[in-house]
């Protein structure tokens, strides 16, 4: 009984290893290949359950995904000769994978090597056919559209499928940017010394326009001022004129008060004159009144 059911325990062993062997599942992500001795019997795989000659047949699966091919940043030479730095990726998915396989070995590194390449030299040729305005202003499309449809034709070849290509940064090569932001720089400063010089000069024609119209003030108030005293000395005069006429001897001591006190107006005055002179009249009359 023991060898009985050791032996079917076996023999259902040794089915379930064949049909286990014999089964294969596809996922909807994937695609496959069936190989017979190395031989490709069948690549046209549909998502599934599936059956294969144990021992005979092998199945290699392939990543029906969509794939990103992140290129490294590349300088481009523009219809100007100048350097454009350029960072792009590519979107792409297996096709057919006979071709695929038989093209690439079914390796991603391979079909990324040659897409690589390719995106390149279509990127070259087309920035050289651009100026770097052309490019910056709205050619970016269009290029992306003729490299996506250039890069098919070969990728069809190859069991391949280009979805998309993208530009992700379009920049000057840094040395030329470092020099255009230092002319962009220097032509700020000019500006700026133009505007300072401009201010200046309107500064300076403010200030003389104000010192111009002071002057003029000035030169008005004074004016005003002497004619203003001109008169009030004449009036001054009328009057002082009117009023001594009626008493001359007043007058003749006015005037002589008034010099008394011009010419002695500080202590540190000095006159040297004859006591017996006309200037000293009104002294001597002080002193006769003074001794009587």
């Amino acid at each position: 009984m023991n060898a009985k059911l050791t032996l079917l325990l076996a023999l259902v062993a040794i089915v379930g290893a064949i049909v286990f062997s014999a089964a294969y599942f596809v996922d909807e992500r994937e695609k496959a290949i069936v190989f017979k001795f190395g031989e490709i019997v069948q690549s046209d795989v549909k998502p599934g359950l599936h059956w294969k000659i144990p021992f005979i047949n092998n199945v290699q699966y392939f990543d029906a995904r969509v794939q990103t091919m992140d290129a490294d940043p590349e300088l481009y030479l523009t219809r100007e000769k100048k350097n454009l730095v350029v960072d792009s990726f590519v979107k792409w998915k297996i096709r057919d994978v006979h071709q695929y396989y038989t093209r690439l070995k079914g390796r991603k590194e391979n079909a990324r090597s040659r897409l690589s390449q390719r995106v390149n030299d279509s990127l070259r040729q087309e920035f050289g056919k651009r100026t770097v305005q052309e490019v910056i202003s709205g050619d970016r499309k269009q290029i992306m559209e003729v490299v996506q449809k250039i890069m098919n034709e070969e990728a069809a070849t190859l069991g391949i499928e280009i979805i998309d290509v993208r530009l992700k940064r379009v920049d000057l090569d840094p040395a030329i940017s470092e020099r255009v932001y230092q002319r962009m720089a220097a032509e700020r400063q000019r500006v700026a010394k133009e505007l300072r010089a401009q201010g200046e000069e309107a500064a300076e024609k403010i200030r003389a326009d104000a010192d111009r119209q002071r002057e003029i003030l000035l030169a008005n108030a004074d004016r005003d001022a002497q004619i203003i005293r001109g008169e009030g000395d004449a009036i001054a005069t009328a009057a002082y004129a009117a009023t001594f006429g009626k008493d001359q001897e007043f007058y003749n001591l006015y005037r002589s008060l008034n010099a008394y006190r011009d010419s002695f107006n500080s202590k540190q005055d000095l006159i040297i004159v004859d006591p017996s002179s006309a200037f000293f009249k009104y002294f001597k009359g002080s002193e006769a009144a003074a001794a009587n």
